[in-house]
């Protein structure tokens, strides 16, 4: 009988190096973290502490020094980067500072970018990305272009394209970092319903106090190690 793993995410004993020349920096040393299933998780520390590079690699962008990460049961470590693009595909969900919108695309295309290939069946993608965009509360922007929209905006539409794949798991880099404080506090809001509503998994990487105190739990971080959490 099969035993289902009891953690979505596990970081086993991560370690990341990035070489300068001839000098080495080490971004995580021995790092190691357990995320469960719907958690609502804030990886927490100063610039420098090593948290974009851990979201990084649980979103398996990068891959470690030493240690391993595995999303379920799978192992990132012996998978080729075209098996890891397909697990970012099926499994996670990004949601960056910068929003990272095509500027030529509308709302609309945008959310619909990434399951043009998964959802073949055009009718029931334009319904799926139409849900999508009416959950986040910006369906009736569906055909503005980026630069036609504000900050709250663009980062709701961003979080329509990260859940449109249905994913386990979403990585949000300081997703509040550009946001004034009235609209990061409302994404914020939404985010946590989503979380609670739908069971989705959220990891940030943040400094923004708020997020620490609405997050389910804190991992704090200082010069690439795991302090408290």
């Amino acid at each position: 009988m099969m035993v289902q793993n009891e953690f979505l995410v596990r970081v086993v004993n991560v370690s990341k190096d990035y070489a300068f020349g001839k000098q080495k920096l080490q971004a995580l040393k021995n790092v190691s973290l357990a995320v469960l299933e719907s958690e609502f998780l804030a990886i927490a520390g100063p610039s420098g502490s090593g948290k974009s590079t851990l979201l990084n690699l649980i979103g398996c962008i990068d891959t470690p020094t030493s240690g391993g990460i595995y999303i379920g049961d799978q192992s990132t470590s012996d998978k080729t980067p075209d098996q890891l693009a397909d697990l970012r595909a099926m499994k996670i969900g990004f949601i960056f500072q910068t929003f990272n919108l095509l500027p030529v695309l509308s709302a609309f295309e945008n959310v619909e970018y990434p399951i043009l290939r998964s959802a073949p069946d055009k009718k029931k993608r334009r319904e799926q990305v139409s849900q999508y965009l009416e959950l986040v509360g910006v369906d009736e922007f569906a055909k503005h272009r980026p630069n036609q929209l504000s900050g709250g905006q663009r980062q709701r539409v961003a979080i329509a394209r990260a859940l449109i794949t249905r994913p386990s798991i979403v990585l949000a880099d300081e997703p509040t970092a550009n946001l004034d404080h009235k609209t990061g506090g409302n994404i914020l809001e939404l985010m946590r319903r989503i979380n609670q509503e739908h069971g989705t998994t959220f990891i940030f990487s943040t400094h923004d106090p708020r997020v620490i105190e609405m997050a389910g739990r804190v991992v704090r971080l200082s010069d690439g190690e795991v302090v408290a959490g």
